[in-house]
Parts: structure tokens; C-alpha cells; sequence
């Protein structure tokens, strides 16, 4: 594949060859341009031009798609990404309708099982035929909660209802009080039971006030109607808080949570129905499908063999094929699509993996150089964007973009084989052989934190003790409890802040200079230079552009087609309108200083609250953010270290980091650890969750669970401190961190 002259995002005129049918690994720091050449160049003009094959009736189903900044692009091969989307919130999707596992055990149920029941769709949760009547396919079913919808202790005219919006003298509440069913004035508490079953539960009923013909119906019928049908995320706040109070999902007590009908649950292989099967942890149903050996079904068998097994070495076995979609997280959703692709009879495809190690331990990290090596010869062109050493090692091709982030970056530092990335002199290249080395002297704790019992998802009455005034590391392979033991137990506790990769709520116009309170002392700054009122300077008041409202896009709704995005014409994208913009602060306007990166707007405002800010968002590995960057482009680690940032100050406080690591170049990890002495060494405890071998040996303790995943981990396989595991240590963790810390071999 040949690329000349690439300039999307912070790209400068990258020009490069890249070999087909061999596995590329992209490197370079946090910015450095790898996201923007590999999926918004490569794989994006790859996907535009496959698009344009279709007619043109389909391409108006499409969402619209500009050619990337390059000069030419030739050679591709059609691009299939499997990036670390989470898998969507369909309740209907499974982790074995997503590998299409659970598509061949229906096959297998309808051939062998006994009684026999029908053909393959009777065993869908999907289908009419196969699905439970009760929850209708989704194993689950809504309840309301009565008590968050009504005060019994206040009439209708006290506002007894606590629904939003439906408040005394609204529309809901009129039809309601005024519908001749029930005295206004009278405590809920006093109703008769016809009142009370009318008042929640009534059909549809045609009324009449006054000389208006309207619709009656009760509270928990137009509640459900109402709320259920909306997306969660699309409602208000204070709708969304009412939701989430006022709905529960409990599992079906007519199918038991396995969705299906009862004829589905009838049938059996060996003892076991499809709903078993289904719960069962994949690497014991792969035993147990081992063991059927009917030819009738063999090719059948072999097939659904194959995909457990791959499920199973890419670290997944502690999975079950009925675990929803919407719950694993980014990187087990990536393994999972990764698994699909690897049954699939397509070659010469181009795989783009983003960072497919992340979430892995070092034995999983292992089994994941399999997969992309098994994807590589099968005949395919692999290019995989990562930081990990064990992947880069692996790699037929290695490009090094860099040699900083943002407008530091963006140019080509290294083509070549992995040698060659060792003799170039490149960060990348000067780091691959980097070791961070274990403490001569471990931080003794100030106290500790007693976790009791702990018996959440797999973990078995685990009683451990966690240090307090020191580093913590929590590790073990995926599916071990990790998770489990921190997320379950700790958060809510007095000065316990958690900073996860969770998404953080907010709209298209939130970006960092909102999230972490920059833009106040920025718009301050504007106001006292200028003479004029702060809020000029916001991009959601009076000084917004009036056609875009501030967003410095368009957003037009094209019915058929995707909502498309323009910048404004108005404003060309800066926001603010042209009296704002003449306002300026040393030389620049607000949109402009917008346009700053971290690194730069910290040169920029070299004291007061604002420096102290860009400070600590410079301390987590951010320099290179944007401050008007919206936050949805932000990746889970980048979140991950903005939340740390806005908790800083904070001292005497237990933080709770959720591997950090993720998306930092090896140069950063450096940096990363520093950050993570600093807390400790300012008297907060820093109890982090991580697979990086470098952050292991930086501890002052770790907890290793295991020994395996799912019901074969949930125990404490070891506490101690990190040179106590290296050197009397028997667990996989401690086999890896013992390699890591051996002197390097030398490279020729």
C-alpha cells in the first residue's frame, strides 16, 4: 500500500510504502498522529471507496463521507476495523449471538436434541418461535416502583405525583385531577381500591373536561409508555435520575433469565438444554462439546469447536455465550469481534486493530500475538496501533510516527523492521528495551483498608487487607476479580475517588477547558483585559455565534441520510461572534486560545488558577489535548487521567486509577509513575488496577488474583511487595514480572 503525502489532522505530508499480507505495528506517543494515518487516512478512504460501489439509492441510506488530506492512496485492499466501541446497548445481543456461537449450538439443539423441538429458530430468543412470552426474548422484565412515583401521604393537589412533569396545574396532572375519578383533596392513602387500581393501572378511557374530549389513562401505564421506549442517555438529567429510580430489571420468573420458551428448555444433549449450555463458562462448554461426537453434525461441531477454543485462547473463557454485549468492556468487546473475524473465510482483507493488548495481562498479551499472526496468514494485511513491547515485537513492519504530540508531531521517524526500530534512535526505538526497576526499599503503609467476605461476581469470600500511604497494585489475568474486588468494595467509602475510563457525561459543546473548570479563569482573564463581562466569553451565552449557537458546527438532519456536520459559515468554525472575537488577551482571541494545545496554553498563562490547571493536566500525560477538543474524542485512558487531573488537589484521599497505563507510550509511563509517587508522596494512598509489568515492579504492594479467570480465579493468589513475588512468587503475574526485571538480552 502506498501513501504520499498524508496531511489529516496533525499529519505532515506523511508519505510511506506498506507491506500487504504482513502485520504493521504503528508507534509513537499519545498524538503523535498514528490514529490519524492509520484509521482517519488508511482505513477511512478505504471504507469511502467501498461505499461508492453501492447505487445510489443505497449510498442516501449512508452517512456521507469527505475524502481524508492525501495526495494519493494506492494498493488498498477493503479495511474491516475492529477498534474498542463498546458493543452498543441492544439487549438482544449476546456475547453468543455476537460469534455467531450461539447461531451453531441452535443447529446443533435442533439436530440432536431430545425431545426433538423443531428447526434452529425455535431455539432463538429472537424469534417468536423461540422466545419466552414473558419478557418476550430479553431474559428480563421491568418493574415500576409505585413509591418514586407517588407520595401516598399528599392529595393531588399537594402534588402527591413525583413524576417530572407531572407537577400540580400541568397537563398530566389535569387529566388526572379533573377526571372525576378521584376527590383532588383526598390523601392518595385514602383511596378505595378501584380508586388506587384507576388511578396506576386504568386503560386508555376517553374523558371529558369541560367541553374537551381526552385520553385517561393510569400512572404506571403512561409512565411506562412515556419512559421505557426512550434511550436512557437521550433524556434529561432529572429524567434520567427519575428513570433510574422508579424502573428495576429483575430476572423472568417465567424462563429463569434464559429467554427462551418452555419447548427450547425442553431439549437436551447429554444431559445439558441450550439455556445451560448458553450460561455455562465457555471454556468448560468447550470441554463439553469436545465430548459430542456425532458425525451427522461434524462439521457443525468442528465450526463451533473452533470458535470456543478461539474464545478460550484469546483469554475470554470466562465468558458465558448468554453474557449481554452491552456489559463486557472495550477490550473484551474487541477480542470478541476479533474472534468473528477469525472464523471468517475472507482474505486479503485489511484488520485495524487500535491498541488490541489493552485489558490484557502479559499471559493473555501472549495468546493475542497468536490471533493477530493467525489473521496475518491467513493471508491478510494486519496494522495494528500499539504501545505494548510485546506486540511491537512480533511485528513484520514497524512505523514510528512522533517525535512529540500535536503540532510536535505528525511525521514519519521510522519505516522498517524491528532491528532497525532498536538502532534508529527514536524515542520509540530508545524505550523498547526500557525497564522500570523494582524498589530497593518498599513504602511501609500508614494503615490499612479491611475488605471482608467479598463475594461479588466470582470472587470467593476473599478477606484481604489493603495498605494505606503507599502504591498498590491490584493485577491478574482478565477475569480474575480485579474489578470485582476494587469496584466492588471500595468506592463510596469516605475520601475514596474513583478515576475509571468510564464515559464522561456531556454534550457537544463539553471539552476539557469546560470539564475541568480552565475556561473560568480563561474567560476571567478575557474580561479583565477587555473591560467587559465574563460571559461574553462563553461559547453557551450571549457571545456565541448565533447560527451554529456556539458549537462551530451545523449539524443537518438530511432525513434518509446520518445527521451530517459542517462547520458554520457564519463564524468558519471559531465559535464566537466577530464583536467577541475582536476582544483579545496578549495578542490572541478567545478562539484561538480555544485552539491552544495543553503545552501551549501552559506557556501561555504562566500564573494564577489557570497555570495551575494546565499544570496538573500536563502531570497526567495531556499536554497534547486540545482545549476545545470535545470530549467524546477522547479515548478511555485520556478520561481516565482528565479525572485524575480535576481530583489532584485533593489530600489524605484513596485514589482508585483503573489501568492508566492504557494509550501511554512507553516514554510516558515514566512520567506516569512520577505522577503516582507524587500522590503518595503528598499522603494519599494510590491503589491502581493494571497489567503493565512497569507499574508492578514501581509498587510498593501487589494483590495478584487468580489463579485463572472466571470460576477459576476470585482468590487472592498472593500479597506481598513486588521482590518478594520475583523471587518466591508460583503465579502466572509473578513468571512475567520475574522476565521483566531479568537483565535484557542484548540485541545484535
Amino acid at each position: 500500500m502506498q501513501v504520499r503525502g498524508a496531511r489529516e489532522n496533525n499529519l505532515t505530508g506523511v508519505s510511506l510504502d506498506l507491506p500487504k499480507r504482513r502485520l504493521t505495528v504503528f508507534t509513537g506517543v499519545s498524538g503523535s498522529g498514528k490514529s490519524s494515518l492509520v484509521f482517519d487516512t488508511i482505513a477511512a478512504e478505504s471504507r469511502r471507496l467501498i461505499n461508492e460501489t453501492y447505487t445510489a439509492f443505497v449510498q442516501n441510506f449512508m452517512p456521507s463521507q469527505a475524502r481524508p488530506e492525501v495526495d494519493a492512496l494506492r494498493n488498498l485492499s477493503a479495511a474491516i476495523i475492529v477498534d474498542q466501541e463498546r458493543m452498543g446497548a441492544n439487549a438482544r445481543s449476546t456475547v453468543g449471538t455476537a460469534t455467531d456461537a450461539h447461531t451453531l449450538l441452535r443447529i446443533l439443539f435442533s439436530r440432536l436434541g431430545a425431545p426433538h423441538v423443531g428447526p434452529p429458530f425455535c431455539f432463538s430468543f429472537n424469534r417468536a418461535e423461540g422466545m419466552c412470552p414473558g419478557c418476550e426474548g430479553l431474559g428480563k422484565v421491568t418493574d415500576i416502583d409505585v413509591a418514586a412515583l407517588v407520595d401516598t401521604g399528599r392529595s393531588l393537589n399537594e402534588g402527591a405525583v413525583t413524576v417530572p412533569g407531572f407537577g400540580v396545574d400541568t397537563y398530566h396532572w389535569q387529566l388526572m385531577a379533573h377526571s372525576g375519578l378521584f376527590d383532588p383533596d383526598a390523601r392518595l392513602a385514602d383511596y378505595t381500591p378501584e380508586q388506587w387500581d384507576d388511578l396506576l393501572h386504568k386503560p386508555a378511557t376517553k374523558i371529558k373536561i369541560g367541553r374537551s374530549n381526552l385520553t385517561y389513562e393510569g400512572l404506571v401505564t403512561k409512565v411506562r409508555r412515556l419512559y421505557l421506549a426512550k434511550d436512557r442517555e437521550s433524556m434529561q438529567p432529572q429524567a434520567r435520575a427519575f428513570a433510574d429510580r422508579a424502573f428495576t430489571r429483575a430476572r423472568c420468573p417465567e424462563c429463569g433469565g434464559s429467554r427462551l420458551n418452555r419447548a427450547a428448555r425442553t431439549a437436551e444433549i447429554d444431559g445439558r438444554t441450550i439455556a445451560q449450555c448458553s450460561a455455562m463458562q465457555i471454556s468448560d462448554l468447550a470441554a463439553f462439546v469436545r465430548g459430542i461426537g456425532d458425525a451427522s453434525v461434524g462439521p457443525v461441531l468442528d465450526t463451533l469447536r473452533e470458535t470456543l477454543d478461539s474464545l478460550v485462547e484469546i483469554g475470554l473463557g470466562y465468558l458465558s455465550l448468554d453474557r449481554e454485549s452491552s456489559t463486557l468492556s472495550g477490550g473484551e468487546a474487541q477480542r470478541v469481534r476479533m474472534v468473528r473475524h477469525l472464523g471468517s473465510p475472507l482474505t486479503d482483507v485489511t484488520y485495524v486493530f487500535d491498541e488490541p493488548t489493552i485489558g490484557l495481562h502479559p499471559h493473555d498479551i501472549q495468546r493475542m500475538n497468536e490471533l493477530l499472526l493467525k489473521l496475518r496468514d491467513k493471508g491478510n494485511t494486519v496494522l495494528v496501533v500499539e504501545h505494548k513491547p510485546e506486540t511491537i515485537e512480533i511485528a513484520d513492519h514497524v512505523v514510528d510516527l512522533g517525535p512529540g504530540a500535536g503540532t510536535a508531531g505528525g511525521r514519519l521517524c521510522y519505516a522498517g523492521d524491528l532491528p532497525g526500530l532498536r538502532a534508529s534512535g527514536t524515542l520509540t526505538g530508545r524505550y523498547l528495551g526500557h525497564r522500570a526497576a523494582l524498589r530497593d526499599k518498599p513504602r511501609e503503609p500508614s494503615g490499612h483498608i479491611p475488605i471482608r467476605g467479598a463475594n461479588l461476581h466470582n470472587l470467593r469470600d476473599v478477606d484481604v487487607d489493603v495498605p494505606l500511604g503507599v502504591l498498590t497494585v491490584v493485577t491478574g489475568v482478565a477475569g480474575s476479580g480485579k474489578s470485582s474486588l476494587i469496584h466492588g468494595t471500595l468506592p463510596g467509602r469516605d475520601g475514596v475517588i474513583v478515576a475509571d475510563q468510564s464515559a464522561i457525561r456531556g454534550s457537544k459543546r463539553s471539552n476539557p477547558a469546560t470539564y475541568t473548570g480552565l475556561l473560568d479563569p480563561i474567560r476571567a482573564a478575557f474580561a479583565k483585559a477587555n473591560g467587559v463581562k465574563p460571559g461574553l466569553f462563553s461559547a453557551n451565552s450571549v457571545g456565541a455565534c448565533p447560527a451554529c449557537k456556539g458549537i462551530g458546527l451545523v449539524y443537518t438532519d438530511l432525513q434518509m441520510m446520518a445527521e451530517v456536520a459542517s462547520v458554520c459559515d457564519t463564524c468558519d468554525g471559531k465559535r464566537f461572534t466577530p464583536e467577541v472575537l475582536a476582544y483579545r488577551l496578549r495578542g490572541r482571541d478567545i478562539s484561538e486560545v480555544l485552539a491552544m494545545r495543553v503545552a501551549e496554553a501552559r506557556e501561555f498563562f504562566t500564573t494564577g488558577q489557570a497555570r495551575t490547571i494546565l499544570d496538573r493536566l500536563t502531570a497526567v500525560g495531556l499536554g497534547y489535548l486540545g482545549l476545545g477538543q470535545p470530549l467524546t474524542t477522547l479515548s478511555g485512558g485520556e478520561r481516565q487521567r482528565l479525572k485524575l487531573a480535576i481530583n489532584m488537589a485533593r489530600n489524605g484521599t484513596t485514589y482508585i486509577l483503573d489501568e492508566p497505563t492504557t494509550g501511554l507510550h512507553l516514554a510516558d509511563v515514566d512520567q506516569l509513575l512520577a505522577l503516582l509517587d507524587r500522590l503518595v508522596d503528598d499522603g494519599n494512598t494510590v491503589i491502581v488496577i493494571e497489567h503493565h509489568q512497569a507499574v508492578m515492579a514501581h509498587a510498593d504492594w501487589i494483590i495478584d488474583l487468580g489463579p485463572g479467570a472466571g470460576h477459576d480465579g476470585g482468590r487472592v493468589v498472593f500479597e506481598g511487595t513486588p521482590a518478594d513475588l520475583v523471587a518466591n512468587g508460583a503465579t502466572l503475574t509473578a513468571e512475567h514480572l520475574r522476565a521483566y526485571t531479568a537483565p535484557a538480552p542484548a540485541h545484535p
